[in-house]
């Protein structure tokens, strides 16, 4: 079964558009992509079919009937429209190989994606093609009307052979017509990589980019090429929901390192871009994630469609129509008003009796930190025509003790109106397993975890399998040599596995302990071995203006550092967790969880103190050194 996006066709689609879409969906193979009517800098075919051994096909859909064509010819085609009138139309035949052509040229510009040498140079490296399918005609309306003399047997699908419940219809023939609609008369040698389909649909659909390592275009024999390195898009799941969130309220509830924030930013972007005069408030609850968010709505948005057109020396978009803030600081200099104050506006606003600002769509991050009066609020400050609203959730990352019911809350209900994100992308396997291993432990809610879409209930991770090193542990004497191991496993990090400094981050409970300073022993670890760093959660001013690419290792609360990740993440002191204050023993179990997935390869925990956590932790070592006993080695 292919992988369709959007996942379900729209409704108002033509009945021979639903038909095709489900048998390209049932009898494609699964790692084929089927779009349907994506847009494509300014053109939107009707479908789009990549494929690893196919190469592109781009396929016009149309419901005519014999009674429909008058006169055609190759280049323009005289048709009888709804009401008796004569219309003349581009040949759908050429309509599809315009936007065939369309689409060659965008990704022809990319180094990678074209031949260098040989009889097909600075032609793509992959096969591309094109064809029509007539959903109401059948191959012996062709023959009767001499059709295929203007129309080629092999550029086009007739109804009986896209049909299934058609006798005619043969899976072989659908797969090997699809294989034959190409302009360049070559099959491939070797299928197609996934870095290079995630490279076409990096060029083809902007609102899927995250990251590229991008090079100035270079020139080869007279042809000026793109040079695009380390190409990171959005999962084709996560694609396919950002695409197909749908319209009013929606709720996605998804692991930690699903992409829920990258989901979010890009359903933002769009909604923008198709609905320029909305006002649109992104939300969450902490300082550094909404200005992580602002950078990565920022760069959305300054990300050109055609990368051809990008000018660094341009002035950047500023998002004019996309708000981003914390709660708190919404509430205080966006509607200027305290958090004391809310109970009695809510009432107000009910009975009419206070204007605040209103919003066409609100998209809310880590949703789960949020109180019921907060939630109360925001709904009853979206637009009531458009009623657009997405919560982000991951009841596991909870942190504060919130009571709520979505339906009560909001007035909205949320049922039949959810999606689920298992698969955790941003760690690897062994820090998935690691970090879920104990929150299975240790949360009071793990007999609460289960796979269905239920409210409520903490989702289990599947991990993508990629592969990485165990994650450490570390057991000092005391917190001074806990440090010094600490920045010496930074230093080796950066210098000998090349991880940027500004990709690892130190975590720590609390800044102070009975015990020991614990901010100025990091600080002065890190100083004594020449390593820069930014101090994310100095102040308010330090979280509102941190940047992620400065070249130096950040510090944060493990609170502080929800939605972000890192390539290397140390948590520091975890001696002091469960931390002795703190009454909510679930709140530490979720904090430790949420510190462990920020990590995106390696993972490193350290203590010099005891505590709950600290002997699961030696429990580990323990583990691992009898393991290890039983490993001969060979020279």
């Amino acid at each position: 079964m292919a992988i369709t996006i959007p996942e379900t066709i729209r409704s108002t689609a033509t009945a021979g558009e639903r038909l095709f879409f489900r048998t390209l969906k049932t009898f494609l193979p699964d790692d084929y992509i089927v779009y349907f009517e994506p847009e494509i800098q300014g053109k939107r075919p009707d479908f789009v079919i990549i494929g690893p051994d196919l190469g592109i096909v781009v396929l016009e859909v149309k419901d005519y009937t014999k009674n429909t064509l008058f006169q055609i010819n190759h280049d323009e085609w005289h048709i009888v429209a709804t009401f008796g009138d004569q219309a003349v139309i581009k040949s759908p035949m050429k309509q599809a190989r315009d936007n065939m052509f369309h689409v060659v040229d965008v990704l022809k510009k990319d180094k990678n994606l074209v031949q260098l040498d040989g009889k097909y140079k600075f032609q793509l490296k992959f096969p591309y093609g094109h064809g029509v399918v007539f959903t109401r005609m059948y191959s012996k309306d062709f023959i009767k009307e001499g059709l295929y003399s203007v129309i080629e047997p092999h550029l086009c699908f007739t109804r009986d052979e896209i049909d299934p419940d058609k006798e005619e219809f043969s899976e072989e023939v659908l797969m090997e017509k699809i294989l034959n609609m190409f302009v360049v008369p070559f099959r491939l040698k070797e299928p197609l990589t996934l870095e290079d389909i995630n490279a076409i649909r990096y060029h083809l659909f902007p609102e899927v980019r995250i990251s590229a390592e991008f090079k100035a275009p270079v020139p080869y024999q007279d042809q000026l090429l793109l040079s695009l390195h380390d190409i990171k898009t959005m999962d084709l799941h996560q694609e396919n929901l950002a695409k197909q969130i749908g319209d009013k309220n929606r709720l996605i509830r998804g692991v930690a390192g699903s992409g829920k924030t990258i989901i979010l930013a890009s359903r933002a972007k769009m909604l923008s871009k198709q609905n320029p005069d909305w006002k649109i408030l992104i939300l969450c609850y902490n300082i550094s994630l909404a200005n992580a968010i602002q950078q990565m709505i920022h760069h959305m948005l300054n990300e050109p469609e055609d990368l051809f057109d990008f000018d660094p020396t341009a002035k950047k978009v500023q998002n004019q129509n996309i708000i981003v803030r914390n709660f708190h600081s919404w509430l205080k200099n966006d509607l200027k008003i305290r958090e004391q104050q809310l109970p009695a506006f809510i009432k107000k606003i009910e009975r009419k009796e206070a204007i605040l600002p209103t919003y066409d769509a609100v998209l809310i991050d880590e949703g789960q930190d949020f109180e019921a009066d907060w939630l109360k609020i925001v709904s009853l400050l979206i637009n009531v025509d458009t009623q657009s609203l997405l919560l982000v959730e991951d009841r596991a990352q909870t942190i504060y003790n919130r009571k709520r019911s979505y339906l009560q809350d909001t007035g909205l209900s949320f049922q039949g109106r959810s999606k689920v994100l298992s698969i955790n992308y941003r760690n690897t396997q062994q820090i998935v397993k690691f970090a879920w291993d104990f929150y299975r432990k240790h949360s009071m809610f793990k007999n609460k975890v289960v796979n269905r879409d239920l409210e409520g209930e903490i989702i289990a991770p599947q991990s993508t399998k990629r592969k990485g090193p165990e994650p450490g542990i570390v057991k000092a004497a005391n917190f001074f040599e806990e440090m010094r191991l600490v920045a010496r496993q930074i230093k080796k990090l950066h210098f000998e596995r090349k991880v940027p400094l500004d990709e690892m981050l130190i975590l720590y409970r609390v800044k102070r302990t009975h015990q020991y300073p614990i901010i100025d022993i990091i600080k002065r670890a890190l100083t004594d071995e020449g390593l820069p760093f930014y101090w994310i959660t100095e102040n308010d001013v330090s979280k509102r203006s941190f940047e992620k690419e400065d070249g130096k290792v950040k510090i944060s609360t493990i609170d502080s550092s929800k939605g972000l990740d890192f390539q290397a993440v140390f948590i520091v002191n975890v001696g002091s967790m469960p931390f002795p204050l703190e009454e909510n023993r679930e709140r530490e179990v979720s904090l430790l969880y949420i510190g462990m997935t920020r990590a995106k390869e390696y993972l490193c925990l350290s203590y010099s103190g005891e505590s709950e956590f600290t002997l699961y932790l030696d429990g580990i070592l323990q583990e691992r050194r009898e393991k290890n006993k039983g490993i001969v080695k060979v020279n």
